[in-house]
């Protein structure tokens, strides 16, 4: 594994190709598929039957889409009012054991498939998977210390923490980051996720990769060390809210109520938490990987431009490149072209303060969506 990115499958370009994207979308809508459904930017869709959406979908995985999956689940149904959806936030590695028992129609996922669960999708789905950005976000280092409410902290800092190598507050190497903010002589204690996680997974490949002489740990969607643990993002935030001292990660959206660290970022100024900011590092992100309609990312653990904020995570939803029920299948390619409509993107940000996707990248998404096979 490259220590600056992971490797994850996709198609080899970069997001902003707009014209290939484009042209793309052209053929494939002149082409079809056995019973297109188009997903327009609004999240309304085009069937050739002019079918009305009916019935209930469900999907289940990350928890870090939570919040945005609610606003989602809102707009979606105001305009599909005869449709329903139900998401089970158990995790990203749960919700991918749901969806290849083929108990939901999606999974929502931070990591990319590895090859032994994408060879068992495909024989899920009898066709190949895709995974499809429907949410980029920050992943905050929060802690919970009286009357301090951010830190700074260098990428070297976060992974000593973390590894047990420094074990109290006022630790020099802390203070050298932090001059003027008096630091308690009390005991750090780390909560990291129990379950599966995503969220763990983004974390630990950014330690190894921007620490990689600390965290010596290859990233992983479990936990490599005993410790302070909670299931899920909630397990994670109670514990640093209840337990002064203590320092998690967790998704930003539910960063509200602690200390949230600055990360120095490759100019040597420390970088707030933003959806913009982890754009940036989005921005120097590559699509690499198996065909063109499978849109994974090798995110850049390490970007060079000064304001990019460096911890994020990319979210998928894990679908079917066909669905022998057409009613399921146009289910699915109506809401995840809900989510990632313009419409849908501004719900997200406004409730999960994620990053919105980008015109470029929304215009491949939609030609995913209308190459998925229904019936």
């Amino acid at each position: 594994m490259n220590e600056r990115q992971t490797t994850v499958n996709i198609i080899s370009s970069r997001v902003g190709v707009v014209g290939l994207a484009a042209s793309l979308a052209l053929f494939l809508s002149a082409c079809g598929s056995d019973n297109p459904t188009a997903a327009t930017d609004n999240g309304t869709t085009e069937t050739s039957q002019a079918e009305s959406l009916t019935g209930t979908l469900a999907g289940a995985g990350a928890s870090s889409q939570k919040a945005a999956i609610q606003a989602w689940k809102a707009g979606f149904v105001a305009k599909n009012p005869s449709a329903q959806v139900e998401y089970d936030p158990v995790g990203s590695g749960s919700g991918v054991k749901k969806f290849l028992a083929k108990e939901v129609s999606f999974a929502g996922s931070d990591e990319v498939l590895k090859d032994e669960d994408r060879e068992a999708a495909k024989a899920r789905c009898e066709a190949d998977v895709m995974h499809l950005p429907v949410y980029i976000s920050p992943i905050a280092v929060v802690f919970n210390l009286d009357g301090v409410d951010t830190l700074n902290f260098s990428a070297e800092t976060v992974a000593k923490i973390f590894a047990g190598q420094i074990t109290n507050w006022n630790d020099p190497a802390i203070a050298a980051e932090n001059e003027g903010v008096s630091l308690p002589d009390l005991a750090i204690t780390p909560v990291h996720r129990a379950d599966g996680s995503g969220t763990t997974y983004n974390f630990t490949e950014w330690l190894h990769a921007a620490a990689p002489s600390v965290w010596t740990h290859e990233a992983n969607k479990k936990w490599p060390l005993a410790g302070t643990n909670g299931e899920k993002t909630q397990g994670v935030v109670s514990l640093v809210q209840s337990g002064q001292g203590s320092i998690g990660y967790v998704d930003d959206s539910a960063a509200a109520g602690m200390g949230i660290a600055k990360i120095k970022g490759a100019g040597g100024d420390y970088v707030a938490v933003s959806g913009e900011a982890a754009a940036k590092t989005l921005d120097e992100s590559e699509l690499s990987g198996a065909s063109g309609m499978d849109l994974a990312f090798t995110i850049n653990r390490t970007p060079s431009d000064p304001a990019a904020y460096p911890i994020i995570l990319v979210s998928y939803d894990v679908v079917c490149s066909a669905y022998s029920d057409a009613n399921e299948g146009n289910l699915v390619k109506a809401f995840v072209g809900y989510e990632v409509s313009e419409e849908g993107q501004a719900q997200a940000a406004a409730a999960a303060k994620s990053a919105p996707l980008s015109q470029a990248l929304r215009t491949k998404i939609n030609a995913s969506l209308d190459s998925i096979k229904v019936g």
